[in-house]
């Protein structure tokens, strides 16, 4: 177990190394925030000038260890755009994706998962054919579009929600909450609704098809011929026969949560991380775009590295294997 553990945070550590050095070949190369940064009337010495304090004008290789080194202790430089720290600025973001993307991954799992269970169970029901009918939205539409809807039905047409924003956060030390408010419970709504729906109808699919597929395996026609009963099956033995795919399929949808909150977040106007990478691209603010992939990718990684511990916890072959080799 610790020496499974330790080769995969190696290669944790080696795809997070890749994955710094991707982003800032990427975002180095994406405009010129000198020309942002002081206007066309600037003479070509006050550029120069910037491009040396930036550190522009370093090799690609010393630039990029600079920007490891940093990123180790925390530190992605300051923003072109607003002259600030970074991580000061990613502190202040952060709480707002985490709550949307908590948000709705408890929908997103909670719903994908239950009726995923349920349209198994009873597939022959009119019920079961409605919802997954009704499921193709999700996986059809674009999420802008599903957003924009959204807001025409509920914020425009009804007025029930608001359309934009964050509404009313407390302050706790240097985490901001809008989930203690009545305003943020209510500006989170669509916003998490239209991050979920993709990812809750590819939870319910998937559930349904591991579902269907063991509930016409031979141990289960062994099991209800020796007279068990049929919520035994299902959950005791069915349902734990699904929870492998189904837990990789849920890590992986956790980090495109958090990498596809982009769109949500530019829709509905949500203070956080990928609003503030969506204003970044259009400076060419290298260091907080460098910053956001990075931590994407972090995010990733982790959830990857948790879902490889959690095999190893929930299959015995795993733990006999690797004990064996």
């Amino acid at each position: 177990m610790v020496r499974h553990f330790l080769r995969r945070l190696l290669q944790a550590a080696a795809v997070m190394v890749l994955a710094a050095a991707i982003s800032f070949l990427l975002f180095n190369y994406v405009g010129d925030p000198v020309s942002n940064m002081v206007g066309q009337e600037a003479t070509q010495e006050a550029r120069e000038a910037l491009r040396e304090r930036l550190g522009l004008n370093d090799s690609f290789l010393v630039q990029f260890a600079r920007f490891a080194g940093h990123a180790v202790t925390g530190d992605f430089g300051i923003s072109y755009r607003l002259q600030r720290p970074v991580a000061d600025l990613i502190a202040e973001r952060l709480p707002a994706t985490l709550e949307l993307v908590f948000a709705s991954a408890v929908l997103a799992i909670s719903l994908g998962v239950g009726l995923g269970i349920f349209t198994a169970i009873r597939r022959g029901s009119w019920v079961s054919r409605l919802i997954l009918a009704v499921s193709l939205l999700g996986v059809s539409l674009p999420t802008f579009v599903i957003g924009i809807g959204l807001i025409y039905i509920f914020a425009v047409t009804l007025g029930w929600l608001p359309s934009f924003g964050r509404g009313d956060v407390v302050h706790l030390g240097w985490w901001s909450s809008g989930l203690v408010t009545a305003s943020g419970l209510k500006a989170i709504i669509l916003p998490a609704i239209t991050l979920a729906l993709f990812q809750m109808t590819f939870i319910l699919r998937l559930v349904r098809a591991e579902m269907l597929e063991v509930l016409g395996a031979d141990y289960i026609r062994t099991a209800r011929a020796m007279g068990l009963s049929e919520a035994m099956i299902n959950f005791k033995y069915a349902l734990k026969n699904t929870a492998l795919p189904v837990i990789t399929i849920i890590g992986l949808k956790l980090g495109e949560l958090i990498a596809f909150s982009i769109v949500t977040e530019t829709v509905f106007q949500w203070p956080g991380m990928g609003f503030l990478f969506i204003q970044a691209v259009s400076f060419a603010d290298i260091p907080i775009m460098a910053a956001y992939l990075l931590m994407v990718a972090f995010v990733f990684v982790a959830i990857n590295l948790a879902v490889d511990l959690l095999y190893v916890v929930l299959d015995p072959r795993l733990r006999h294997g690797e004990s064996s080799s």
